[in-house]
């Protein structure tokens, strides 16, 4: 049953990849839409839920936020570094790095594992719980979609390998809840990892998708899509809540 309900994650994480594959048209659009889901999953999902689960604190800080402070310095490093790669090879250090973006929708596709893996928990508890995590995991997963197809995208990548990569990402959550039945990951690593993963996203979205969605467009209809992002993740916590 838990593989069963994540296969409307399925589907609902390809409508979002092809949805913004569609409007390639309105491209200062999608990105001012892509940051604003990206801000609203960070700050009012994973942020909390890593704190709930990871507990402890470490020297005065809680261990979920360090994490998050880590993944963001980690996305910038490792743009960073791959910038001065090209550099080193004669070519524009400015140019989008393909690698980031595949890095940002691999971490994309084990995001989606995790929502998979929630369903099927979640089930393990009860049926009823296992219908709120379903809804919220299935409404949210367009946006993962969403975000995985214009991130790929976004740095340069082919529409072929960003194709793919959605694919990835919508299997994921039937691979995550199907891995329930044989193994369950400890309440603190998982709130390790969704602070870390909360920091590459949230650096993602204010270094590069909401400037590059600013740059020379009209800021109001722009703003717009943002705002509306981030309403529709806080929207999909209220329902869930």
């Amino acid at each position: 049953m838990p593989v069963v309900i994540a296969l409307g994650a399925f589907l609902m994480t390809l409508c979002g990849g092809l949805v913004a594959q569609r409007v390639t048209d309105r491209r200062h659009l999608v990105l001012g839409l892509a940051g604003g889901l990206m801000l609203g999953v960070v700050g009012l999902d994973l942020l909390p839920e890593a704190l709930e689960a990871a507990g402890r604190e470490v020297f005065g800080v809680p261990a979920a936020l360090l994490c998050f402070v880590a993944g963001f310095l980690a996305a910038h490093l490792l743009e960073r570094w791959l910038a001065l790669r090209k550099a080193a090879h004669g070519m524009d250090p400015e140019e989008r790095v393909p690698q980031v973006g595949l890095t940002a929708a691999t971490a994309m596709v084990v995001h989606s594992v995790m929502d998979g893996f929630a369903i099927g928990l979640a089930y393990q508890v009860g049926q009823e719980m296992a219908v709120a995590v379903a809804l919220a995991v299935i409404a949210h997963d367009f946006a993962d979609g969403f975000n995985t197809y214009t991130i790929t995208s976004l740095y340069g990548n082919a529409r072929k390998r960003a194709l793919t990569m959605l694919g990835a990402d919508a299997v994921a959550p039937v691979l995550g809840a199907a891995s329930t039945l044989l193994f369950t990951l400890p309440e603190q690593l998982l709130g390790v990892y969704l602070g870390f993963f909360g920091g590459v996203l949230l650096y993602l979205a204010t270094s590069d998708i909401l400037p590059e969605a600013h740059h020379d467009h009209p800021a109001r209809s722009t703003l717009a899509c943002t705002v509306a992002g981030v309403g529709f993740i806080w929207l999909v916590v209220g329902l869930a809540d």
